[in-house]
């Protein structure tokens, strides 16, 4: 018998379950995205997220469990995002883990939403690389440690240290906005519309990403958001979120009237540039010091096509993302990342609550 975990994700705006067979092997993966109730405020609603959780939930779990054709009797456990995220959204998807814990008699495992992203590359799912393959042979070996792993998504920017199942140590991470979060907001700015990652994605294929230069960010360890112990490896995004506004601002006359139109393919196709670029040099540096057996790269923004590419351009065969359908929020990661906590015994009781502001490592 397979160890069997349904797991449940709403950390933020995707109600999200599947049914995951021995942390690899997904029978089940269902999302409910709520994209277009948040696409009129360009970004996530907190409020109406949670209430929207509410109401798909249990449709979500009940749908997860007929496509895999699982009885309750087959679940080993259930494993639940208990943060980071939005604290509303969170709670339901929190509640409905105890429930279905305390009405089966099954063992609850809460786990971290970042260390999902991770667990990802650990799935077995079609529309992967050839090259993941590759390392997803290495993540199954007696011996795949140590690896190194760039969560990139709307709300984390993390440079991790990985060397073991939940061993974890932080080498870096953002001191302000996430690289999604800074997609969003560019998106915005140039009027393209939410979610600001594909958009600006888009827009740059239609671009020169060469006619505007965007300087590094230069990261301050005297801000209180720094956690890691050295700069070498830190993020800094809203410095060329800034750039963007005021190159949207140059195009407008002394009267902000419009004086010529704001060139936003080239805009886009820069600004996508330089993040992306910043994003390799750093794990590059990183995977070389720390001498890893492979990179392992995921978040909503690791489905970048421009990241991708120059990302394996750099790191070759060492270098994974998930399948698209594993970048952004869903339930199959927290069922592998489950799996492996269950494995080395981690149990959480009826007492679990959720934890907003959850750090890895």
């Amino acid at each position: 018998m397979p160890t069997r975990i349904l797991a449940i994700e709403t950390s933020c705006d995707e109600t999200a379950a599947a049914v995951v067979d021995d942390g690899r092997f997904i029978r089940a993966n269902v999302i409910a995205s709520q994209a277009d109730l948040h696409r009129r405020y360009g970004g996530v609603f907190p409020e109406m997220a949670s209430r929207a959780h509410v109401e798909a939930i249990a449709p979500v779990i009940d749908a997860a469990m007929t496509e895999a054709q699982a009885s309750w009797d087959s679940l080993s456990a259930v494993a639940v995002t208990k943060g980071p995220g939005l604290p509303g959204s969170l709670v339901v998807g929190v509640n409905a883990a105890k429930g279905i814990c305390l009405a089966r008699d099954l063992p609850l495992i809460g786990v971290n939403h970042l260390e999902g992203h991770i667990y990802a590359h650990w799935l077995e799912a079609d529309g992967g690389s050839e090259t993941a393959s590759l390392v997803r042979q290495l993540l199954h070996s007696e011996s795949p440690f140590p690896l190194l792993a760039l969560i990139v998504s709307g709300g984390h920017t993390e440079l991790v240290l990985m060397r073991g199942h939940g061993q974890y140590r932080l080498l870096g991470h953002t001191v302000d906005d996430a690289a999604g979060e800074a997609f969003d907001k560019v998106a915005r700015l140039l009027n393209l519309g939410y979610p600001g990652g594909p958009a600006i994605q888009k827009a740059a294929e239609f671009g020169n990403p060469q006619r505007f230069k965007f300087s590094p960010p230069r990261v301050s360890l005297e801000a209180k958001t720094v956690r890691a112990t050295s700069n070498e490896y830190m993020f800094s995004f809203s410095g060329a979120k800034t750039h963007v506004l005021r190159l949207t601002q140059d195009y407008g006359d002394a009267n902000g009237n419009r004086a010529d139109p704001v060139p936003v393919s080239d805009i886009a196709a820069s600004f996508q540039e330089a993040v992306t670029d910043w994003l390799v040099e750093k794990t590059a540096r990183a995977a070389e010091a720390f001498g890893v057996k492979a990179v392992l790269v995921g978040g909503g923004v690791s489905a970048n096509k421009r990241l991708r590419a120059k990302m394996s351009a750099r790191l070759g065969a060492t270098v994974s993302f998930p399948p698209l359908a594993l970048c952004t929020d869903n339930a199959a990661m927290i069922g592998a990342a489950g799996y492996y906590a269950f494995a080395r015994g981690v149990r959480d009781d009826l007492t679990l609550d959720v934890e907003p502001d959850l750090k890895l490592g």
